[in-house]
């Protein structure tokens, strides 16, 4: 929970209890990757600012953990899980961990995440990663956390730590969120800054956060956005940001039409009468509801196949050429299939088949990933989220985000199924999913997706479905679900 500042709670307390349980508990979900070891330091200065009548605000004190693929200027290095970055202390804050140590947050720790933020191979295991190892769901112990923010979901869901900051390119916030019980919040790309975070795709990366409450994710984005020189799609960032916590209402469903979308059920059934309950409940706090008609999404996915691809060629070696060339050795996404190939801890689950992939593409200049990157968006954009939302006359989108966790499996590797990720994250507009209730003990999330910089709108229209259903349930960490 957010740390309300008249109640002058201990930044020094609330940190030393949440690092004992990730002393306690985190061995059986391996969700922190790496402790802050000036973490209870920065806490007492936290103090001793409050005490001397200085509070910087609602996140004043309040300990996350930041998924390893975000730098910090904390003793810790930035990973994003592979052994090649296991040296990346870079000494630097991402400009979004700037903002949030500014509104007075600690920074725990490293929160683990599926290797290279789930692009190494098609293959993989949501939540493992060669330096963290495996992330378990604290729903259900030999449950996925879903990826890539893995380790973001599953200590927050468990209790580890107030709240924490995620990435995702397609479904890596909204989908460990749904399945972990949390609201999780994929902002408008452009809203919060990418720099100094280990990248895939500058058309859809974002961070954004994972917490507990609409109300704490509102906070945390109203610190995090804004601006940043070194990201040019943030240029709009601080001409869009508002106080997003400020904008948020319990009457914000009454008189509004909202899209069902429900192209994204039939997966699961059991997930899908969760999701009809859902809609009798918005339908109940005064929202319209208006069906929207089928719709393919084939054409869009395999046009961003080629873009995730081929940016993420060209944006890691521009982020391998920021760091120390004495701890990080790889230069080029070249060298990193060379290091995973020499490397048999790295190959030992699931392969690089997707590095590969993205290795053989052309180049930013290649007319095929131009033509996929307008086509993506087009298709996206205007011609999906836009044109559904005219058509309808609906402020949002609502689909159920995701079925519910599936069962670890690194033989196979993961077992998705339907899920509302895509269309948002390929449009870089914000989706937010919030807890909708739970599939025989495991959470599944609502989905509210609508047009770029509508979080206010999106937040205010969760945090009253929120309010109105509390439908979030702690986890007690069972070891499975079943007869």
């Amino acid at each position: 929970m957010a740390l309300p500042a008249a109640a002058e709670p201990s930044a020094s307390i609330a940190t030393e209890t949440a690092l004992k349980r990730i002393e306690a508990l985190d061995p059986r979900l391996n969700s922190v990757l790496a402790v802050n070891p000036d973490a209870l330091k920065i806490a007492r200065a936290l103090d001793a600012e409050r005490k001397a009548g200085k509070t910087r605000g609602p996140l004043h004190g309040l300990p996350i953990l930041v998924k390893d693929n975000i730098e910090t200027i904390d003793p810790m290095a930035t990973t994003a899980g592979s052994l090649a970055l296991k040296d990346n202390v870079t000494g630097r804050d991402a400009p979004l961990v700037a903002r949030l140590r500014a509104a007075g947050v600690v920074v725990l720790g490293k929160a683990n995440l599926s290797e290279w933020a789930n692009i190494r191979s098609s293959r993989s295991t949501s939540g493992w990663s060669a330096v963290g190892g495996l992330t378990r769901n604290p729903y259900a112990l030999d449950r996925s956390a879903c990826g890539s923010s893995s380790g973001s979901g599953a200590a927050v869901a468990a209790g580890l730590a107030a709240a924490a900051i995620g990435t995702e390119t397609d479904g890596s916030i909204t989908c460990p969120a749904a399945m972990n019980g949390l609201v999780g919040l994929k902002p408008t790309v452009g809203l919060v800054s990418r720099t100094h975070v280990v990248p895939i795709s500058h058309s859809q990366d974002t961070a954004g956060p994972m917490t507990t409450t609409v109300r704490d994710a509102a906070l945390l984005l109203t610190a995090m956005a804004g601006s940043d020189p070194a990201d040019p799609a943030t240029l709009e960032a601080d001409a869009r940001k508002t106080d997003y916590a400020a904008a948020l209402s319990k009457d914000a469903l009454k008189g509004v039409t909202l899209a069902v979308a429900r192209f994204y059920t039939g997966d699961s059934p059991k997930t899908d009468a969760v999701f009809e309950q859902a809609l009798k409940d918005l339908a109940a706090q005064g929202a319209t509801l208006v069906e929207v008609k089928a719709f393919d999404e084939g054409p869009i996915g395999k046009a961003e196949g080629l873009v995730l691809f081929t940016e993420f060629k060209a944006d890691i070696a521009a982020y391998l050429a920021s760091t120390d060339p004495k701890t990080v050795k790889p230069r080029t996404l070249a060298d990193l299939i060379a290091f995973n190939t020499a490397s048999p801890d790295e190959l030992r689950w699931f392969g690089q088949e997707t590095f590969e992939k993205a290795q053989a593409t052309k180049g930013l200049g290649d007319p095929d990933y131009l033509k996929a990157k307008a086509d993506a968006k087009r298709l996206a954009g205007p011609e999906g989220i836009d044109r559904i939302l005219k058509e309808t006359g609906a402020v949002a989108i609502v689909a159920p985000t995701t079925g519910p966790a599936w069962t670890i499996d690194p033989v196979n590797g993961d077992h998705y199924g339907a899920s509302a990720t895509t269309l948002p994250a390929v449009a870089g507009y914000p989706h937010l999913t919030v807890p909708m209730g739970q599939v025989e003990g495991l959470p599944v999330g609502l989905s509210f997706i609508g047009l770029a910089w509508s979080e206010a709108s999106l937040l205010s229209l969760g945090y009253a479905y929120e309010q109105a259903t509390m439908r979030r349930r702690p986890p007690v960490l069972k070891a499975t679900v079943g007869p």
